[in-house]
């Protein structure tokens, strides 16, 4: 089983090379899915056929699904998003306000990115592509598990166990409402749909993620972010996929200044992703739409590749032993000292990078370590535990 989630800035082709890569998955026998989670939906134009909400056939072993995000919020977030409303109807807020502050902003994107382990458990299909939102919202999305995580295991069960106590004494002196079993249960749920994608996403044997590309300056920029955050929240790169590069036949002189440009660009996009698999698309003087179209760009992306496969390894986290001390290795490409932040609290370890900021529940081999030390080794952050602490 392979997910494939491909990304990008908005605008730089992601949808047509989603929409090319799990056509070419098709053709080579794999039983394929190509999923949309972003809200602009553009799967349906990428094919010029109609989707919806269920999987629907597009070619011999290809369906293509664009998701009812609100239908999937209705379904997994209702009881939650109820209870909040009345909670903040309560406190002054009128009904559309309050309808509208418990909606989280990528909500309906989690619900529907949360659909990829319905299929994967449901082992319909060899190859799930996934075009996902564009970068900054699928940082926030992939993110929200870990987020959660210290919630749910720290303070939910408190929560829970105190609304049990005070809910009969409250209920008689005031009005508040006060959540019941079903708003908690629903939080559960929320939470268990979203860690059960967190591990299937973050497992490099089942998903990889492809970032897609233009040859200019901000958005080489936000793809080399891109990659460092993924490696931050354990999520396996493979690829890097370069789009609209001007080909060698045009050699109009108003053209010239661009290739200068896209050359220079071309050499840092080399360098920065050295070790992953560099795809490379040429400008094409026609749109690619249909399945026809898409299938030769499909061949020109891949050629003799199968995309289904690991295109690259890299082990965004490891433990490993030097001399008396043990290190933690967090791949984190394109990390500069300055924004890197390592700060212990009990049996975890925050990291932060830029805005980002990942906890992780250290193993028992470091558990009862102390920190020695942290610093930048080539693309990986190593933390240093010492000697045992007692």
């Amino acid at each position: 089983m392979r997910v494939l989630l491909i990304t990008g800035k908005g605008g730089v082709g992601k949808t047509t090379v989603s929409a090319a890569t799990a056509l070419r998955a098709a053709d080579l026998g794999h039983r394929t899915l190509v999923m949309s989670t972003d809200p602009a939906h553009s799967l349906s134009d990428a094919f010029g056929v109609p989707l919806g909400d269920e999987p629907t056939p597009v070619a011999d072993r290809l369906s293509g699904q664009q998701i009812d995000a609100q239908r999937r919020l209705e379904s997994h977030w209702g009881t939650v998003r109820d209870y909040l409303a009345e909670l903040f109807d309560w406190g002054g807020a009128d009904g559309i306000a309050a309808e509208e502050l418990v909606v989280f902003p990528g909500m309906d994107e989690l619900f529907a990115l949360a659909e990829v382990q319905d299929h994967v458990a449901a082992g319909e299909y060899d190859v799930i592509v996934v075009d996902c939102a564009p970068t900054a919202e699928t940082l926030r999305l992939l993110s929200l598990p870990d987020a959660l995580g210290w919630y749910m295991e720290k303070l939910f069960p408190l929560e829970r166990r105190v609304a049990r106590v005070v809910r009969p004494v409250l209920s008689r002196v005031m009005s508040l409402p006060l959540p019941g079993d079903d708003v908690f249960k629903a939080g559960e749920g929320f939470y268990g749909r979203i860690e059960g994608v967190r591990r299937v996403l973050i497992d490099p044997e089942i998903t990889s993620a492809r970032l897609v590309m233009n040859l200019e300056k901000m958005v080489v920029a936000e793809a080399r972010r891109t990659y460092t955050y993924l490696g931050l929240f354990g999520y396996s790169v493979d690829a890097a996929i370069v789009n609209r590069i001007i080909p060698d036949a045009v050699t109009d002189p108003y053209f010239k200044r661009w290739r200068e440009v896209q050359a220079e660009h071309l050499e840092t996009v080399e360098d920065a992703f050295a070790d992953l698999s560099l795809l490379r698309l040429r400008l094409f003087d026609e749109e690619m739409v249909g399945i026809d179209k898409l299938r030769i760009l499909a061949e020109e992306l891949y050629q003799h590749l199968d995309p289904t496969d690991r295109l690259a390894t890299n082990t965004p986290f490891r433990v490993f032993e030097d001399g008396h001390e043990v290190v933690l290795g967090l791949f984190l490409p394109f990390a500069e000292k300055g924004e890197i932040d390592v700060m212990r609290h009990g049996d975890e370890i925050y990291i932060t990078v830029g805005p980002y900021r990942r906890s992780l529940v250290l193993p028992d081999s470091l558990r009862r370590r102390e920190i020695s030390g942290a610093k930048l080794v080539e693309r990986e952050l190593w933390v240093r535990f010492g000697v045992f602490d007692g």
